[in-house]
């Protein structure tokens, strides 16, 4: 089965082109099921639409919804139209997103950390004059948020979890596995799934999220994968699956997830 869970449009600021041309590129893709995924708004701020660059306003989430769903009835039969939503975890307000999130009827929703120390988790500045000491307290910072997202039950997924690679592709190099290791098997005792998000190739880093080594290592946890292209334009929908697949059977998985209305669905690699 061909899936992709991972996908934005117009809503977010940051993407071109409308929900139905994304369905519409699945299909070009040939694929089974395609998840809506924009970001969630920044609930936290008392603003409307605190970040019109990088996420929705709050009173824009009721209309996403309602055109998924629509959509969703719309291409019965072609391609099974998933909704889902992209959130920031922020341990603050986590239980603010957890209220709001709950009164739609999600299939899914990937919990993303996009922050640590409240900078971008994308902002290569961040990383100028630190000692090693500090880097190494700076990444095991975010996979201990990665854990804490796990561990708050508001997800089904994890998004990108070495995205912070992004645009410092040092980060990979900085060592830091115990908090790793730690992180995979709290997500693994959650049953929560990690995507496969080959964005990576749109950032200075390049490549997948997360790296082989990480992969390897949630093999052996037993964590879940899923795939997302985190595509931002039409034409990425799908975008290096079948390599993927490829990929993680190489690495020993033999199975992949996705998921309706939370329930996680388990298919063959």
């Amino acid at each position: 089965m061909k899936f992709d869970l991972h996908t934005h449009h117009f809503r977010c600021g940051h993407a071109d082109g409308n929900i139905r041309d994304y369905i519409e590129a699945g299909i070009e893709a040939g694929l089974q099921a395609i998840g809506i995924s924009d970001h969630t708004p920044y609930f936290g701020s008392e603003l409307e639409q605190a970040h019109p660059r990088i996420a929705m306003g709050k009173s824009e989430l009721q209309h996403y919804v309602a055109e998924v769903l629509a959509l969703k009835e719309e291409y019965v039969g072609k391609i099974d139209v998933l909704l889902g939503i992209e959130s920031d975890y922020f341990p603050l307000h986590a239980e603010l997103y957890r209220a709001t999130l709950g009164q739609y009827p999600f299939d899914y929703i990937i919990g993303s950390v996009h922050h640590t120390e409240d900078v971008s988790i994308f902002n290569k500045t961040r990383w100028n004059g630190l000692s090693n000491a500090r880097k190494i307290e700076v990444k095991e910072g975010y996979y201990a948020l990665i854990a804490e997202s796990a561990r708050s039950g508001m997800f089904q997924i994890l998004g990108h979890i070495d995205a912070m690679k992004g645009n410092y592709p040092p980060f990979s190099e900085i060592i830091a596995d115990h908090a790793i290791d730690e992180a995979l098997q709290v997500i693994a005792d959650a049953n929560v799934a990690i995507e496969i998000n080959t964005s990576g190739k749109t950032k200075l880093s390049g490549g997948w999220y997360p790296s082989d080594a990480i992969l390897e290592r949630a093999n052996h946890f037993g964590v879940k994968v899923t795939f997302g292209s985190d595509a931002h334009i039409p034409g990425r929908v799908g975008d290096e699956l079948d390599l993927v697949r490829t990929r993680l059977r190489e690495i020993g998985f033999t199975d992949w997830v996705y998921f309706k209305q939370k329930q996680m669905q388990i298919v063959p690699l």
